[in-house]
């Protein structure tokens, strides 16, 4: 069982910055892939960004250069920094953790970008 807890959240405004993280209760080392999903309000859940256990990063077409995914195996944490948000990346952020046969959900953060 991976236990992830979030945090980071908050209300920023548009073109400022959040920095999301999420600590992970297994080494993240053994654990394939690290990854920021998102929900806002009647839409699918939706990949943000993802690290594998080789340090391979992917984002979702939206991100456009604008967020890092980084993780830290000495803290145990995946942190996912977020730059020039817009209004439309207000949602719900989850930190997810893919083991082969098993996938692990945190709780969620949200984040609301608003003037």
């Amino acid at each position: 069982q991976v236990q992830l807890v979030e945090s980071g959240g908050g209300l920023v405004q548009p073109g400022g910055s959040l920095r999301l993280s999420c600590a992970v209760s297994e080494y993240v080392s053994r654990i394939y892939t690290l990854g920021w999903y998102r929900q806002a309000p009647g839409k699918e859940r939706e990949l943000v960004a993802s690290v594998d256990s080789h340090g391979n990063k992917n984002y979702g077409d939206f991100v456009k250069g604008r967020f890092n995914i980084s993780k830290d195996t000495s803290k145990r944490t995946v942190d996912l920094q977020l730059n020039s948000l817009e209004i439309e990346d207000t949602a719900v952020y989850y930190c997810n953790a893919y083991i082969p046969c098993a996938e692990y959900w945190g709780q969620g953060t949200q984040v609301t970008v608003s003037s």
